[in-house]
């Protein structure tokens, strides 16, 4: 699976993820789905990929942007009740 990943990437000319940037938008991805609504997993993932986009841009680091995503997301995402 990561070899067609990493083929997705490169076929738009992009850079493949790196293992940590790979767990945290599945981190994402789960959280969002589990904790908020299914269905909003994939676009939340695109929205943090677009923060990222962005950020790199202003001169902010990969790892930088991928901890502020993983920030705002324990920010807004309900903790579960208690059994």
């Amino acid at each position: 699976m990561d070899d067609w990943l990493d083929d997705f990437a490169r076929a738009l000319g992009e850079r493949p993820l790196e293992r940590e940037e790979m767990g945290a938008v599945l981190g994402l991805a789960r959280d969002v789905a589990h904790g908020v609504e299914r269905r909003l997993a994939p676009l939340a993932s695109f929205v943090a990929g677009m923060h990222v986009q962005r950020r790199v841009a202003e001169g902010t680091a990969v790892p930088d942007a991928v901890q502020e995503i993983r920030a705002a997301a324990r920010a807004l995402i309900p903790e579960p009740p208690l059994a």
